[in-house]
This record gives C-alpha cells, structure tokens and sequence, in this order.
C-alpha cells in the first residue's frame, strides 16, 4: 500500500455523516479468531476487554459523533464455515454502533453490484479492497472519481433495502 493512502481510522475519522461497506466474499482467509472459533472457542460476551478491538474504538467514536456506520454482506447460501463465523462475530460490530445486514445471493440477481469490496466514505472517497483467490487481501486502491463513488452509493443503497437485519438472519 502507498504511503500516501490514508489508513482506515483516518478515513472514519475525517467522515462527518456516513461510512458503508460492501462485502461479497464468502471467505477472507484464514485467521487466529477464525482459527479458534474452528477448534471450538467461543466468545465471553460478557467480558468485553477478551473481544473488543481497536476497530470497535474507531467504529464507536465515529457513532458517538453521530456518523451513520452501515455493513451489508452478500452470501452464497448454504454459508460457508467462514461466514458462519462471521455471523457469530457480528455481535462486535452491533456493540460497536454499526448495522448490519445480509443478503443471500440468490436475492441479488438482480442487482448491479461492483466487482470489489469496499468502504465508502460520506460519498466522497472509496476504499476498495482487492483480494487475491485464496482470500487475503492484495492491497486497497482509494477513489474519489464522481463515477465510482455514485455507482458504490446506488449499489450499497440497493443491496441494503434488499438486506434481512442481523438479528432476522439465521445461518
């Protein structure tokens, strides 16, 4: 990643009213909480300085100054293990202040969706993520080219309308 592109805690940090993200991988890789939850760890919800990260700081202070944080996730059904896990995971996000939403692919048919994974900042800059087959990330490319940043807002808005609420979606 060029030195220049900003991190993602500087871009939700200069974000005034809303960040989005668009996921539509059903695995991102291999990681040590996957890789627990796999042999069987579960979460004490209870205590939350086992599970809370500095991205829950990032996303709760930008919530607490009033900025809209949305995730909608399209997946293939029947899931895969990963997203099983994810769903699990998702507690965090909730606890943090974002949404989140799912959408079976099969409901996306219809839709006009990117190629790529991505934040979308106040409509003014895109974070896209490009991944390599096995699920890793290969590097993020940033825009902020009117075209793109219209399509990611129309296809973010569609696919979210067209989501089932966390709490609504069982796996």
């Amino acid at each position: 990643m060029n030195a220049q592109q900003p991190s993602f805690a500087e871009c939700l940090r200069d974000t005034a009213r809303s960040a989005v993200h668009l996921e539509m991988r059903d695995d991102y890789g291999d990681n040590e909480r996957f890789a627990a939850w796999r042999a069987g760890s579960r979460i004490a919800w209870d205590d939350r300085s086992s599970w809370w990260r500095p991205f829950h700081d990032q996303i709760a202070a930008a919530v607490a100054r009033g900025v809209s944080i949305r995730r909608v996730r399209i997946i293939s059904e029947p899931v895969s293990e990963y997203i099983r896990w994810e769903h699990y995971m998702t507690r965090a996000n909730l606890a943090a202040g974002e949404e989140v939403r799912w959408v079976p692919r099969r409901l996306s048919s219809d839709l006009v969706l990117p190629c790529n994974d991505y934040w979308l900042f106040d409509d003014r800059l895109a974070r896209i993520h490009h991944f390599a087959g096995d699920g890793s990330l290969v590097e993020d490319e940033f825009s902020c080219e009117p075209a793109v940043l219209k399509l990611f807002a129309a296809s973010f808005e569609t696919a979210w309308e067209r989501g089932i609420t966390h709490e609504d979606y069982v796996v």
